[in-house]
C-alpha cells in the first residue's frame, strides 16, 4: 500500500479515536456528578445557540444574497408566527427558490 494513503488510513483512525474519546470523556465526568455546578450548566445551554451559529454564519455571509435574504425572512417569519424549525426550513427553501428562479 502507498505510504501516503496508509499516513490518510492513519488520521482518518486518530480522528475518530479523538472524536469518541472527547464524546465518551464529557458523559463520564458528567455522570460522575452528583449535582451539575450552575456555571456548566449555563455552558451547556449555550451550547446548541453557539453549534447553530457556526452553521448558519458562514451561509449567510458567503452564501449570496439569495441565501442571506432566505434566512432572514425565515427568521423573521418564524419569530414572529412561533413556527417549528421544519416549517421555517422550508419557508427558507421556498424563499431562496423563489429568488434564484424570479430575481437572479
Amino acid at each position: 500500500m502507498d505510504p501516503q494513503h496508509l499516513n490518510l488510513i492513519y488520521l482518518i483512525i486518530a480522528a475518530a479515536v479523538a472524536t469518541f474519546i472527547t464524546r465518551i470523556g464529557g458523559y463520564v465526568l458528567i455522570t460522575q456528578m452528583k449535582q451539575i455546578p450552575p456555571r456548566l450548566e449555563s455552558a451547556l445551554n449555550a451550547v446548541p445557540a453557539a453549534v447553530l451559529t457556526t452553521l448558519v454564519a458562514p451561509a449567510f455571509v458567503y452564501g449570496g444574497f439569495d441565501v442571506a435574504v432566505s434566512m432572514f425572512v425565515a427568521f423573521a417569519i418564524a419569530l414572529g408566527l412561533n413556527l417549528s424549525t421544519l416549517r421555517m426550513l422550508v419557508i427558507g427553501w421556498v424563499v431562496v427558490m423563489l429568488i434564484r428562479h424570479l430575481v437572479l
